[in-house]
């Protein structure tokens, strides 16, 4: 299992992957084979990092067999969680 400080790196980079591949539309999202593609990241970190994300209400996610994502979507609470973010950024 993941360390608290990767669990963390795990779920900041979920949400930055999912904000940049759907522009802010909250009606796109990414399979979760794709998110683990793209993040190189273990099937139980990607569902434990998804899980914690959904219960905070920043995306929400189609659940396959065996507690896999299927697709994960930003809400539009996640959506401005980011856009904050990216503006603080700047």
């Amino acid at each position: 299992m993941a360390t608290l400080h990767e669990r963390q790196r795990y779920r900041e980079a979920i949400m930055k992957t999912l904000y940049e591949a759907v522009e802010g539309n909250r009606l796109l999202g990414l399979t979760g084979a794709q998110l683990r593609e793209d993040l190189a990241m273990p099937e139980e970190d990607l569902a434990a990092a998804c899980t914690y994300l959904a219960a905070e209400g920043l995306i929400q996610v189609d659940w396959a067999r065996g507690n896999s994502p299927a697709m994960v979507t930003l809400t539009h609470k996640g959506i401005q969680l980011m856009e904050t973010e990216e503006k603080d950024s700047d």
